[in-house]
C-alpha cells in the first residue's frame, strides 16, 4: 500500500488515461451528488413539516360553532350556534385524564391607543394555558393568570409586535394601554411562533373582555390539548367523542359537517406523517438508486480497464509478478479513482445544498442539508462497492497464463 513505486505507476497510469478515469469517476461523483441532493431536499420538506408544527402545540384541538345545514329534533336548519362557558366546562368535565391543557377564547378586533400611537388588534380573552396551546414564550413578564380572571383583572400580555408598534421604546411592562376606552396594564410581552400576525394579538383575562362585552359568556373557540401519552389515532378518536357531544348538546344532526366545527391537529400529523413517510421512502430508493448505478458504472468501467490491460498483465505474471501483486495494483487504483470521485461528488452535492439554502421556502423546502454521519456512509460505502468492483475483474485477470494474456487482441 504504501510502496512508492507503485503510487507513481498508478498516478502515471491515470495521467495516461485522462478520459479512461474521468469516466471511472464521473459515475462515482454522481452518483454521490445526487444522493446529497436528494436527501438533503428530503430533510428540506422534513424541516418546513416540523416549523408549520410548532406554531401551535401539535396535540391542539379547536372547537368552533358555526350555522347548522340541515333539520334536527324538530329545529330547523340554518341556526347559528355560538358556543358558550358552559361548552367549555363541558368539555373538561367530560375529558378527565385526557387533558394537557384548555382554554375558552373569546376573539375581537378592538381599538387599541398608546399616547399618541393607536392601531386595530385582535383581543383575545384567554385562561392562563392559552400560552402553551399557542406554543408562545415570555420575553418578559407573565402571562395571563386564574387569579386573573377570578378577580376580572384589568390585566394585558401582549405580542412582540404590539409593543413595536405603540410603545417602541423602553420597557412595556406596567404601561397603560386604552383598550376600547378601559385601560389594561401590560403584565408580559409574548413571542408566537406564527410570526408577525400571531405576535399582534393582545391576551386578557377571559372574564374581564366578557364583562366588558355586557356580561356576555360567549366564546369564539374551545381550545385544548390532549395528554402527550395519547397516540395520533387515539387524539383522532377523542376529537370526534367531543365533537358528538357538543353536537348533541346543541341539538345538532351528527351528519350536519357545518354546526360545530373541529380543527384536530392530530388528523394532520397522520396525514402529515404518512405523507413524509412516502417522500422519505421514494427520495431513499431513489438516492440508493443513484449509488447503485454509481457501482454498476464503475464496475463496468473497471471490467473494461482490467480487459485493456491484459497484455500488460501477461507481461507482469511473465516477468514474475505475483497474482496478489496484480490484484493489488488494479484493487488500489480502483480505490484512488473511487476516493478521489467521491470527494469531489460530496464536494459538490454539499456546495449545491449551500447555495439552494432557503431559496425554495415557496416550494416547502426549508434548510435542505444532510448529516454528515449519512454523508460518510454513503461515501464508505461507494468506496468498498468501488474496490470490490475493481478485485472481482482483477482477480480473475491474475488467473490467465501469462501466454494466454499475451495472445489477447
Amino acid at each position: 500500500m504504501f510502496d512508492i513505486d507503485r503510487w507513481q505507476e498508478i498516478f502515471s497510469s491515470i495521467r495516461s488515461n485522462v478520459l479512461r478515469t474521468i469516466l471511472s469517476g464521473f459515475t462515482v461523483a454522481l452518483g454521490l451528488f445526487i444522493f446529497i441532493v436528494l436527501f438533503g431536499i428530503g430533510n428540506g420538506l422534513n424541516n418546513s413539516f416540523a416549523k408549520a408544527f410548532t406554531r401551535d402545540a401539535t396535540n391542539l384541538i379547536m372547537i368552533f360553532g358555526g350555522k347548522t345545514t340541515l333539520p334536527y329534533a324538530g329545529l330547523q336548519s340554518d341556526r347559528t350556534i355560538t358556543l358558550r362557558n358552559d361548552d367549555f366546562d363541558a368539555v373538561v368535565k367530560e375529558s378527565e385524564g385526557k387533558l394537557e391543557y384548555a382554554s375558552p377564547r373569546y376573539q375581537t378586533n378592538l381599538m387599541v391607543k398608546y399616547g399618541k400611537e393607536s392601531g386595530n388588534y385582535q383581543v383575545n380573552g384567554v385562561w392562563g394555558d392559552e400560552k402553551f396551546l399557542e406554543n408562545r414564550t415570555m420575553i418578559d413578564g407573565r402571562y395571563i393568570t386564574e387569579r386573573d380572571n377570578e378577580l376580572k383583572q384589568n390585566v394585558a400580555a401582549i405580542g412582540r409586535m404590539v409593543w413595536r408598534d405603540l410603545i417602541r421604546d423602553g420597557n412595556p411592562i406596567g404601561k397603560d394601554l386604552n383598550i376600547n376606552g378601559t385601560m389594561f396594564k401590560v403584565v408580559g410581552v409574548f413571542s408566537d411562533p406564527g410570526g408577525d400576525w400571531d405576535e399582534r394579538h393582545i391576551s386578557v383575562p377571559l372574564s374581564t373582555l366578557q364583562q366588558l362585552k355586557k356580561g356576555s359568556d360567549t366564546v369564539s373557540t374551545v381550545m385544548l390539548s390532549y395528554n402527550p401519552n395519547m397516540t395520533p389515532e387515539e387524539g383522532v378518536k377523542y376529537g370526534e367523542e367531543l365533537e358528538k357531544k357538543i353536537k348533541a348538546k346543541h341539538k345538532i344532526s351528527p351528519d350536519d359537517p357545518q354546526g360545530i366545527r373541529v380543527s384536530n391537529n392530530a388528523v394532520n400529523t397522520q396525514d402529515s406523517f404518512a405523507f413524509l413517510f412516502v417522500i422519505t421512502a421514494v427520495v431513499g430508493f431513489i438516492g440508493l438508486g443513484t449509488l447503485l448505478a454509481g457501482v454498476i458504472g464503475i464496475s463496468n468501467i473497471m471490467v473494461y480497464i482490467v480487459k485493456e490491460r491484459t497484455k500488460e498483465i501477461g507481461v507482469r505474471k511473465a516477468i514474475g509478478a505475483k497474482p496478489a501483486e496484480i490484484v493489488a495494483l488494479i484493487l488500489q487504483e480502483s480505490i484512488v479513482i473511487t476516493v478521489i470521485s467521491g470527494l469531489v461528488g460530496v464536494g459538490l452535492g454539499v456546495l449545491a445544498l449551500k447555495l439552494i439554502g432557503n431559496n425554495l421556502e415557496d416550494y416547502f423546502i426549508t434548510d435542505p442539508s444532510v448529516g454528515w454521519g449519512l454523508i460518510a456512509v454513503a461515501f464508505f460505502c461507494l468506496v468498498f462497492a468501488g474496490s470490490i468492483a475493481g478485485f472481482v475483474p482483477a482477480y480473475r485477470a491474475s488467473k490467465i497464463k501469462p501466454i494466454e494474456a499475451l495472445r489477447n487482441d
